[in-house]
């Protein structure tokens, strides 16, 4: 027996989270594309929450591509379950997909379902690929999707010219515009997309750009919540905890949180009821997640890599590690962060680290360590650029730089491949470090595309990034990592205290 609003009422029987309202009041007033794994176990999770007091805001999904989904989740009545993963695993089974479209069999059903007056919200995660976004942050009207959709307006291949037709048709209909989204993990998500729809609009529609540019909201959000891809072990769990198969469960942590910006117009739901923060001040929130979350990530990958942990858990098991990164996250990173209304910076600190060490979660330090060239500018160097002009310490927020070197030019004299947009630059500059902390320190500050002219020249910066690499550079295992880091930290004034 399978998942189904027939087998429901088995799993009333057992210990399990169920949908307690009414499924059949559920109408539908979000239109979400991409209902990949991140979406199913978060947007829609909350949506969940929110059904069982008001029924307007059941999801239809839109899939761009893929016809997965929809045959998975259609025999299942709409129908899927979320493992919790914690200490205390759960599950919960999930009601809020009323309708799975598959956008290229279908675009006029998809077009008419955003022209309906009931729909108040479209929600998107198509990851930034999705967006077609050109280098300088325009939309990329040459891309072979874009093209096809200027062209033909009335079946659109993208999620922006979707997008750009259906507010034509909500315009035409006289109704009023429905809510833009964007769920991406994307800085600036909001006006990210704003900018590619009116782009789009300007290129085929321009007598509509002035109605989106008053009208339409596209607030930006923050969301977050990690979420292992579904594999047959996570099938045949979920069949065993709740006696009938699931065709496509998925699994998340349990810290979650979606952070929208107040911009939201028209009848909407009670977003706060449920847990989401509605803010005047997404940017504070991204810049918290930025610095505290992902800079402490970083430093975990590179420094646990040298130790040779390979997941994020077992390098914050690191009594030494686990240490340094909460000094580093409360005396180097948080004296810089003004926090918005709502985000309790110690108890945000807090759950980060409870979330590191989570055993269930196996997020690998070799896929965080992907990407530093791209990572690293955004998440630590600003960090130490500000402590730099406040007079603060940055002997800490060194390391994760100290350590990336280190990282690649192991990468390199183990041929193992290095994944990231500079990998040959990198490379080269990596065979030309000789063991020097001055020699390799420079090498790799040469690096324009990640560091600015006036970083590199700045002799405390230089000096602090010298020590951490020389310090970490016979860093085999455990005990000689814990050494180095309270060597670094000595040699700041400071004592690390395990």
């Amino acid at each position: 027996m399978t998942l189904s609003l027939a087998s429901i009422a088995v799993l009333g029987r057992r210990d399990l989270k169920i949908p307690a309202y009414d499924r059949n009041r559920v109408s539908i007033g979000i239109v979400h594309f991409g209902p990949g794994a991140f979406h199913r176990v978060h947007q829609a999770c909350y949506v969940d929450d929110i059904l069982h007091s008001d029924p307007r805001w059941g999801i239809c999904e839109v899939s761009l591509h893929s016809t997965g989904v929809r045959d998975a989740l259609v025999p299942q009545d709409g129908l899927y379950t979320i493992a919790i993963l914690d200490e205390q695993s759960s599950f919960r089974v999930i009601g809020s997909v009323k309708e799975v479209l598959v956008a290229p069999e279908s675009p006029s059903t998809v077009l008419e379902r955003m022209a309906s007056p009931a729909t108040r919200i479209v929600t998107a995660t198509i990851t930034e690929k999705g967006y077609c976004l050109d280098k300088n942050g325009g939309l990329d009207v040459s891309h072979p999707d874009i093209a096809h959709d200027l062209q033909n307006p009335a079946t659109p291949r993208t999620f922006v010219g979707f997008l750009a037709r259906a507010l034509r048709m909500r315009h035409d209909l006289g109704h009023e515009p429905f809510n833009v989204i964007s769920c991406d993990n994307l800085a600036d998500n909001g006006h990210r997309l704003r900018r590619a729809v009116l782009d789009f609009v300007r290129a085929s529609d321009p007598t509509l750009t002035a109605w989106i540019e008053e009208q339409v909201p596209f607030p930006c959000t923050m969301v977050d919540s990690i979420t292992p891809a579904t594999d047959d072990a996570l099938r045949l769990r979920v069949k065993e905890a709740l006696g009938v198969e699931d065709l496509w469960p998925v699994r998340r942590e349990l810290f979650c949180q979606w952070v929208i910006e107040n911009k939201l117009r028209g009848p909407q739901p009670d977003w706060a009821a449920v847990g989401v923060t509605v803010t005047d001040d997404v940017a504070g929130f991204e810049r918290a997640k930025l610095r505290l979350l992902n800079g402490a990530h970083s430093t975990l990958a590179y420094a646990g890599s040298l130790a040779g942990y390979d997941t994020v858990s077992s390098a914050i098991a690191d009594e030494a590690l686990a240490t340094f990164v909460r000094r580093m996250m409360i005396e180097d990173i948080r004296p810089g962060l003004a926090p918005p209304e709502g985000l309790d910076l110690d108890g945000y600190i807090a759950a980060v680290l409870r979330r590191f060490r989570n055993p269930t979660i196996r997020h690998l330090l070799a896929q965080i360590a992907w990407d530093g060239s791209q990572k690293l500018p955004f998440r630590t160097l600003p960090v130490i650029a500000e402590n730099l002009a406040a007079g603060r310490s940055i002997a800490r927020l060194c390391v994760p730089l100290a350590a990336w070197f280190h990282f690649i030019r192991r990468q390199v004299r183990h041929d193992r491949q290095i994944v990231d947009p500079l990998a040959a630059e990198l490379a080269e500059r990596a065979q030309r470090c000789n063991g020097d902390s001055a020699n390799d320190v420079s090498t790799f500050l040469g690096l324009e595309k990640v560091f600015s002219t006036e970083l590199a020249g700045n002799a405390t910066f230089r000096a602090r990034l010298e020590l951490a690499y020389a310090h970490l550079a016979d860093v085999e295992g455990p005990p000689t990592l814990g050494a180095a880091l309270a060597k670094i930290t000595a040699r700041a004034g400071q004592e690390i205290h395990p």
